[in-house]
């Protein structure tokens, strides 16, 4: 099966995570597709395929050389993000892309057009997949799964090319945080890998956000509203004042790069309790320990005013930047980048302003950069992944393990 066809038949399983759920993996579908690629990996030779009750998948390209090699891996996520139906996939591939927009959905007027999404014009010439307006396409992670088995089929048919041995995982559940959570690094037995799991061609991503969840609850005094002078506490009212507190310019939509941000997720009330909820991100460690700090200080500041017990706040760290786990191991980012210097790609080495799984696992001490698969707009109905970048995913994949001999 070539790139382009397995690509095609992974979108068409639903793998759709569940944060609600606390099972591993969080969705039985999840289990469906895993089960299929472990058949699917046993077909194309590799060998020690093992998927286990939690919906980890693993395998091995045994080494062919008696060189004393390091063992490398590849990992990307099974499951796509629940912002979007994952279900009843309709993927079409638009041949020789002219640069006009794209008429997704006639009957719905859906259309991804270069005007909101002006990287398409960087694919001109080239052959995109996209989805059909109505749910996203899968490209976050499934090109990655169809990229990195693609190049393990290509090593298996192409015994000239000398490698050590090679590992590759496919993990559940990592849309919503919980890919790397049971996650076995000694089983795997790299010394490093790469999660494929980026997006344009030639991303290459060593550096991570830190990241913490923040649940803020407000408990008012509801008292009937014609005598309520001096006696009523509107938990949504101070709810709302304590969001205003905050920078309003540290938020998603205006920041970039290394800029971290409070980002309001979730917000429900009544008179008497409200809750808000938050995402804090920053790729400096410092400065997120700050921004933790000043939600605290916040909290504080509305008990001081309305009285003990008005404002509570629950803080859980989610994860680090990895930056501080590759750093003493660049040689494993060197080697991505001569690795795609190699398929003629511009590197284009930056912050992920979000997280991997490589994150936790560079933590667990498997170093874990992160690299392209090719496609844009994850999440949503305008996703598309250019089948040239796919390509050259691959491609890169196969040179990093050639440039190991």
């Amino acid at each position: 099966m070539d790139l382009t066809n397995r690509f095609l038949k992974y979108v068409s399983f639903t793998t759709t995570s569940d944060e609600n759920k606390e099972t591993t993996p969080s969705t039985l579908e999840q289990m469906v597709f895993a089960n299929y690629l472990a058949e699917e990996l046993k077909s194309v030779g590799l060998q020690d395929v093992e998927l286990d009750k939690n919906g980890y998948l693993m395998a091995t390209l045994p080494a062919n050389t008696d060189s004393v090699l390091p063992t490398i891996g590849f990992i990307a996520h099974m499951d796509t993000s629940p912002d979007m139906s994952g279900e009843n996939v309709k993927p079409k591939i638009i041949k020789n892309y002219d640069g006009n927009a794209i008429l997704l959905n006639a009957e719905k007027n859906i259309v991804l057009s270069p005007e909101q999404f002006p990287e398409l014009l960087q694919y001109k010439g080239q052959d995109l997949i996209v989805t059909d307006g109505t749910t996203l396409l899968g490209a976050d992670d499934k090109a990655g799964i169809a990229e990195i088995v693609s190049a393990m089929d290509y090593l298996i048919k192409h015994p000239e090319i000398k490698h050590g041995k090679v590992r590759v995982a496919f993990t559940p559940d990592e849309e919503i945080g919980r890919g790397a959570s049971l996650f076995d690094v000694e089983k795997f037995g790299a010394e490093w890998a790469y999660t494929i799991d980026g997006g344009e061609i030639g991303e290459l991503e060593y550096e991570n956000f830190n990241a913490a969840s923040a649940k803020v609850t407000f408990h008012g005094r509801n008292v009937h509203p014609g005598y309520a002078k001096n006696k009523m506490i509107n938990s949504m009212l101070v709810a709302q004042q304590f969001a205003a507190m905050l920078p309003q310019r540290e938020t998603p939509e205006h920041t970039e790069g290394y800029e971290g941000f409070y980002h309001l997720i979730a917000m429900s009330g009544e008179v008497e309790l409200s809750t808000l909820t938050y995402i804090i991100r920053d790729h400096d460690r410092n400065c997120f320990e700050s921004r933790k700090t000043e939600m605290q200080r916040l909290v504080d500041k509305i008990n001081t005013e309305f009285g003990n017990g008005t404002a509570t706040i629950e803080l859980k760290d989610q994860y680090y930047n990895m930056k501080e786990k590759i750093e003493p191991v660049m040689h494993v980012v060197d080697l991505a980048y001569k690795a795609m210097e190699m398929a003629e790609i511009e590197p284009k080495v930056k912050p992920i302003r979000g997280g991997t799984d490589g994150a936790q696992l560079s933590f667990k001490g498997l170093p874990c950069p992160n690299l392209f698969a090719g496609g844009h707009n994850f999440h949503g109905r305008y996703e598309f992944v250019p089948i040239q970048s796919m390509h050259k995913a691959k491609e890169v994949i196969i040179n990093i393990i050639k440039l190991l001999q």
